[in-house]
């Protein structure tokens, strides 16, 4: 029989820390949402997060991927996928402490050039490449359409608090869909 190594269970780690820090960003706001604050609301040593995630932002980067999982590309027609990749990533923005965390995270890489890249190629690149694949288009359209939309949704929550309203969304939604479905300029 093989001793079990001291200490918590290495598997679970990522979820404890995960669901820690959505709620601990949802709780007290992304500035205030320090390592020790989240260590200590996953019980565990901020040491051990330090281990896994050298920033409180590579940290919140690895959140949002967890949170967000694989863009569904559901849809019979380039308007079907666009829409329902709107709708899906303003429902991910709604759910507790994700928009919050996108928001600051997004605001500490102005000023991060390290950051900005962790964005760019862990967060950005996974979902531009699935929608440049879905939809047959290149890549600086597809960055404009991610451009829009999520900033678009940002905005909103950092003017209101809130995340838009389904009406809006649909709103969006109409507003954003001729440009992309038409012919590439």
């Amino acid at each position: 029989m093989t001793a079990r190594p001291p200490g918590r269970p290495r598997s679970g780690v990522h979820a404890v820390v995960f669901a820690a820090t959505l709620s601990t960003v949802h709780e007290l706001g992304y500035a205030r949402a320090t390592v020790d604050r989240i260590a200590a609301a996953a019980g565990i040593a901020k040491t051990t997060i330090y281990r896994r995630w050298p920033t409180k932002g590579a940290l919140i980067v690895d959140c949002l991927l967890d949170a967000f999982g694989p863009i569904p590309l559901e849809g019979a027609g380039r308007a079907e996928l666009m829409s329902s990749a709107i709708r899906w990533i303003a429902a991910k923005i709604a759910e507790p402490g994700v928009g919050d965390a996108f928001a600051g995270v997004f605001s500490d890489a102005v000023s991060d050039p390290a950051l900005r890249a962790i964005l760019s190629t862990r967060l950005q690149d996974p979902y531009r490449i699935a929608l440049q694949e879905a939809l047959g288009e290149p890549e600086n359209r597809v960055l404009f359409f991610i451009d829009v939309v999520v900033g678009t949704l940002l905005h909103r929550m950092g003017m209101t608090g809130e995340p838009m309203a389904d009406d809006d969304v649909t709103t969006l939604t109409e507003l954003v869909l001729p440009h992309f479905t038409g012919s590439p300029p």
